[in-house]
């Protein structure tokens, strides 16, 4: 059988994937090279492998479309280039059925990856990366300076092959706003002159309102109204959703500013945003050049101001002092199963989101779980201790997934699906682990 033949093909490859003999393992038997006989999840990484490749050869006509384009414009002594860009940006639409602001990005970014990153577009031609990966690493790297842009292109290249979507979004901003720090308080300051409120409508009595202004503060009106919102929706009587009550809170607080008829257990909450700061950094400003910026829980750097106005003792706020002598309690064993609050800070903060493998949702929002559960022994202990989301916390027990601790990996799960796929999620932060030093060997007789 060859592709060419088109009217057997697909009959001639259900063949292949059901060809026998094969043992109980699944592997051919009668044949020297024996492989694996492909399942159900084989099938389609297949199709998506090619969807990657096709992506990549789709990069390269489009922008040899628009080259060809301006080479024979030139050549002819034709229109500027913005018409021809404007032309070629036309037919492309026209040619896919697509609007012209979907071809202007296509267009944009097949002249990044040819140009810019064409180790990206070599991976994504391997079927290393998804054509979503090529797409963030072209946005986000696009957003860098030059120089920092140059640096990070191998390791943006390596994570994405690595990590799912969110995981490799959130990785690779990081480690722009990481090589950026030392410019993040300037561009920070000039940020915030743009900060704003504003009212879009949608229609059917209904609108928007948008409010930009520091990530960090954002962030923590938004936990503390989800923090009020599910203390109200545990209420059996209540009927609405948590989105619904979160919105009727913001609305009662900004118009009314009071909340003395929502229950009691909503009464008092406050904002709440772990923030971990170098120590060193913190007590001496001429530490900041060479130290670690400080970083927000699940948003990345701050500006070192802003991180000492937060670690200044503002009730509300989680201080993490990344000092060894911190004397946090990382277990209490068998004794209860509910873990202390310090215990279940910590473990949020090391995970920094649910330890799912791709699931993007805060740390804080997320459900404590004992990796091996109570009920079965599990101890009440940071190594056996991870959050995950309500969804994935249910998938856990129930979806017919393995989950076990990496030993010594500082906070790792290692997931096994139904299929018998391995999976590995590192958690965003280690906790030091300290250790006497050894005894000198007592001198010989």
């Amino acid at each position: 059988m060859t592709p060419s033949d088109d009217d057997s093909f697909a009959a001639d490859e259900s063949a292949v994937w059901d060809a026998e003999p094969v043992d109980d393992a699944g592997w051919y038997v009668d044949g020297v090279d024996a492989a694996p006989v492909p399942d159900d999840v084989d099938r389609v990484t297949e199709v998506a492998d090619m969807m990657a490749v096709f992506a990549a050869q789709r990069v390269l006509r489009v922008e040899a479309l628009r080259r060809n384009a301006l080479d024979d414009a030139a050549r002819y002594g034709g229109a500027i280039e913005s018409v021809v860009d404007r032309s070629v940006r036309l037919e492309l639409a026209a040619a896919l059925r697509v609007t012209e602001h979907a071809a202007a990005s296509l267009l944009g970014f097949a002249e990044a990856l040819v140009h810019r990153y064409p180790a990206a577009l070599d991976s994504l031609g391997r079927a290393g990366m998804t054509e979503r990966h090529a797409e963030i690493l072209v946005d986000l790297l696009d957003s860098a300076e030059p120089d920092v842009r140059k640096r990070l292109v191998p390791r943006a290249v390596e994570l994405a092959g690595e990590l799912a979507v969110g995981s490799f979004r959130r990785a690779l901003r990081r480690l722009v706003e990481l090589e950026q720090s030392a410019t993040l308080a300037e561009r920070h300051e000039a940020a915030l002159q743009g900060r704003r409120v504003v009212v879009e409508p949608a229609g059917d009595g209904m609108a928007w309102i948008h409010s930009l202004g520091p990530e960090v503060e954002a962030h923590a009106i938004y936990n503390r109204l989800t923090a009020k919102a599910k203390a109200i929706c545990a209420h059996p009587d209540e009927t609405r959703t948590l989105d619904q009550v979160r919105a009727d809170i913001f609305g009662d607080l900004l118009i009314d500013g009071d909340t003395a008829h929502l229950a009691p257990e909503a009464r008092g909450i406050r904002a709440t945003v772990a923030v971990t700061v170098p120590v060193l950094t913190l007590l001496d400003e001429s530490q900041a050049a060479d130290a670690a910026p400080a970083v927000v829980e699940g948003l990345g750097p701050i500006p070192l101001a802003k991180a000492r106005e937060l670690a200044g003792g503002a009730d509300g706020w989680t201080r993490i002092l990344t000092h060894p002598e911190t004397g946090v309690v990382l277990s209490v064993g068998r004794d209860q199963y509910r873990p202390p609050p310090a215990l279940r800070r910590l473990a949020r903060w090391r995970a920094d989101r649910c330890m799912a493998p791709g699931c993007g949702i805060p740390a804080a929002r997320c459900e404590i779980d004992h990796t091996i559960a109570w009920e079965h022994g599990g101890p009440t202990a940071l190594d056996n201790l991870a959050p995950l989301c309500k969804g994935h916390h249910t998938i856990k027990h129930h979806g017919g997934w393995q989950v076990e601790q990496v030993d010594g990996s500082g906070g790792a799960l290692h997931w096994t699906s139904p299929s018998g796929r391995h999976y590995t999620v590192h958690p965003e932060r280690r906790v030091p682990v300290f250790r006497a030093a050894a005894e000198t060997a007592p001198a010989p007789f």
